[in-house]
Order: structure tokens, then C-alpha cells, then sequence
């Protein structure tokens, strides 16, 4: 099913069904206490339908339920297509990994009634919902059957309506790191004031994303001993890799001449550039080799064929230069030095976690333009100034300068 079909369902049918349920709870429970959560619960579900990226944003969400909450079992509901990311990142164990197929509209109804039907029979002792902007993991939230539910709710800002049958909501906080924010859930689970976190305690963002991949050296080295076999003009070189598409938001992307100006820079200064992405980024790579002219930029589009290798990609390379998505998050799992273009969204609210990433923004004025207020859709129609006004050269110099061998102290 297409992106902007199910946002146009999400958006009109969700709400709707969003009031219905909210009437519906509302009489259900009249007179009843708000639910709390037990000293001891047994099973959590913890509900991350959003792109790969997230889960890594919330992988300090995790470690706080796990040393809040030992003895719970944690569940995880993603999209299908997602699942490949909490099973490496084991955020739970796989019987407790549950899915939402939603290529087709007729298998994802099913899905999602299979899911809830699952959830049911546990029971389940409360639902984290992480999603912003949407109405279906609000709804089964509520049909999961757990009786806590936490979630974000607008309060008086219009938009993001999402029902109110969320009973130990949290205002969403477009001024804070994601990152906090999904902590902030975490606090909501036993909080009783209102709103919700008030007191919950002041925390700083997250210095790491509290996630670990194991590998052993002797992978890591067997997997870049094949990446120099494969394409030798990269050895005895510091290699950069280049993630230059937009995935399914194209106004996302630094302008494509913007990346080769400063892949031929970096070759003609003695490193090696590697081009990556799916196998949907392979004409863009073609495109960005014939304008960086060197035998020293490698096409690496569709040369990983896991998140796993992926990881291993970024463990045998020296820096990323990315748009803002999956692989700069995915590179914070990793020692690898990365500069991520932000624009139409901004990474004060989403930028990778760790001391090894910069952000890089222009911060004009109509930046950031895409929210949980308008379905990440922007104004610009393709022209985004906020990315083509961060010039080449500064990246260039800044990406060289980083990647220099430290100079020693004069004694």
C-alpha cells in the first residue's frame, strides 16, 4: 500500500474511529479509576510502526524499561519491513516480536486483528505507543487490551488528535530530542500527575543509544578483507561512504552535485569514496561516479545485503557523510565519524545520539517544515533550500579535517 494512501486513511478514517473508541471507552469506564500499573508486571508492549531510524532513537526507552521493569516481558509491534532491526538490535526475543504486513490493505486488516487477538491472550499489563501522528497504533493500543496506556496526546494544540482513551497520556514536546521524549513515556507508566510528566525527573539527552551489535574481530576483519578484495582500489586509503538518497522523502536529500563536489575532493586529497544505498539508489550512484571522474569512488548500492553487514560496512570504513535517515542512526551503533544533512527536519528532535555524529543545518526560516502536525508533508515542491544552501566546501574541508591523522603536542 502506498505511503500517501495510508496517511490519507490514517487521517480521516483513523480519526474517526479514534472519537468512536473514545466515546465508546468513555462510557465503558464511567466511573471507574484510572488504571495503575503493578510493582511487578508482567508483560509490556512497546508499539514502533515508524521507519528503522526510531528504533535506534529509542533504544535508551529500552534500557530504562529493562532496569525499571527485570522481571517484565518486553513486546515489540512493528511493520514487517522494520523487523529486521529490533531482531539484530534484540529488543526482544523473536516469539515476542509481533508484526503488521502492510503491503496490501485486506492482509494488514488481518494483521492487525491476529496481533490484537495475540496481545490479548497474555495479558498484557500496559502498551507504550511511540508514534506521533498515528491513529492506528493509538487504536491498538486500546484493542491490545492492556489497561494502561501511554502515549502522546496534542492537549490543546490542534492536529495529532488520536483519541482519548490514552489514559496516562504525555504532551508531545516539539522542542525536545525524541529521544527524551520516548523517556518520558518510560515515567509516564507510574506517574499520577497531570499532565503526566510533570514530575517525572529531568534528564539530559541521551549520550548513547544504549544498544549493542556483538561482532568478533575476526568477522569485522573477514568482512573487509572481502570489501578490499572486491573492490581493491580502496585499500591503503581512509574511505568515506556517501549515503546520497532520500528514501521515501526525497526532499530530504543534499543536492546530488553538492555530494559529488566534495567526493572528488576527497579523492583528489588521497581517500577513497564509497557510494551507498538499495539497489533503487544504483542510477543515482552511476550519476555521481560519472561527475567525481576517480577511480577511487566504488559503487556500493546494493552491496550490503543485511542491516548486520551494514554495520560491518560502517566498522571497516573511517566516516559517513549521509541525508538524515536510517544509516546515520545505524552508523551511532558503530565507531564510524558521521555528518548528517538535516533540513525539512531537524536534529534537535532527531539527530543521531553519540559523540561521533555532527549534524549539519542551514536553519532558515521556513526550517524545519515537516512535523507531526502536517503528515511530514512540506511546502517546498522539491526545492529545498534549507539543504542546498549548506555549501560543499565547509562539509569538504570539515570532512578532511576530520579525517587527518592527529597531530602531536610539541613538547
Amino acid at each position: 500500500m502506498k505511503l500517501q494512501t495510508q496517511r490519507w486513511i490514517d487521517r480521516w478514517l483513523g480519526q474517526l474511529l479514534c472519537g468512536v473508541v473514545s466515546v465508546w471507552s468513555r462510557f465503558a469506564h464511567l466511573g471507574q479509576q484510572t488504571p495503575q500499573l503493578p510493582k511487578e508486571p508482567r508483560h509490556i508492549l512497546v508499539i514502533l510502526l515508524s521507519e528503522m531510524g526510531s528504533v535506534v532513537l529509542a533504544g535508551p526507552m529500552f534500557a530504562a524499561l529493562r532496569q525499571h521493569y527485570p522481571s517484565a516481558t518486553l513486546h515489540v509491534l512493528q511493520l514487517k519491513k522494520n523487523q529486521e532491526v529490533a531482531k539484530l538490535l534484540g529488543l526482544a526475543k523473536p516469539e515476542h516480536l509481533h508484526a503488521l504486513d502492510d503491503s496490501a490493505g485486506l492482509g494488514l486488516l488481518s494483521d492487525i486483528w491476529r496481533v490484537c487477538m495475540t496481545l490479548r491472550r497474555l495479558p498484557l499489563d500496559a502498551v507504550i505507543d511511540c508514534e506521533l501522528f498515528s491513529r492506528i497504533s493509538s487504536l491498538m493500543s486500546y484493542m491490545s487490551g492492556a489497561p494502561v496506556r501511554v502515549g502522546f496526546t496534542p492537549h490543546t494544540q490542534e492536529g495529532l488528535y488520536r483519541g482519548s482513551f490514552i489514559n496516562q497520556a504525555i504532551p508531545y514536546n516539539p522542542y525536545q530530542h525524541i529521544s527524551k521524549q520516548f523517556l518520558s513515556l518510560v515515567d509516564a507508566l507510574e506517574s499520577s500527575s497531570m499532565p503526566r510528566n510533570k514530575t517525572a525527573p529531568i534528564r539530559e539527552l541521551p549520550s548513547d543509544t544504549a544498544l549493542l551489535v556483538p561482532f568478533e574481530a575476526a568477522e569485522l576483519q573477514a568482512y573487509r578483507s572481502k570489501m578490499l578484495t572486491d573492490h581493491p582500489t580502496l585499500a591503503g586509503r581512509k574511505i568515506v561512504l556517501i549515503y546520497a538518497g532520500g528514501g521515501l522523502l526525497p526532499e530530504r536529500a543534499w543536492p546530488a552535485a553538492h555530494y559529488a563536489q566534495v567526493a572528488r575532493g576527497l579523492c583528489q586529497a588521497g581517500h577513497a569514496v564509497g557510494l551507498i544505498g538499495l539497489r533503487d539508489d544504483a542510477q543515482l550512484a552511476r550519476d555521481l561516479r560519472s561527475q567525481i571522474n576517480s577511480d577511487y569512488c566504488v559503487d556500493l548500492t546494493g552491496y550490503t545485503r543485511s542491516i548486520r553487514e551494514l554495520l560491518m560496512l560502517f566498522h571497516g570504513t573511517d566516516m559517513l557523510i549521509t541525508n538524515d535517515g536510517g544509516p546515520g542512526h545505524f552508523a551511532s551503533l558503530t565507531p564510524i565519524q558521521t555528518f548528517a544533512f538535516f533540513g525539512p527536519e531537524t536534529g534537535r528532535l532527531y539527530g543521531p545520539l553519540g559523540p561521533r555524529a555532527k549534524v549539519l543545518e542551514s536553519g532558515i526560516a521556513c526550517s524545519p517544515c515537516l512535523s507531526a502536525y502536517n503528515h511530514r508533508e512540506t511546502f517546498c515542491d522539491g526545492d529545498n533550500q534549507c539543504l542546498k544552501r549548506i555549501a560543499a566546501d565547509p562539509v569538504l574541508a570539515d570532512a578532511l579535517a576530520a579525517l587527518a591523522p592527529p597531530t602531536r603536542a610539541a613538547s
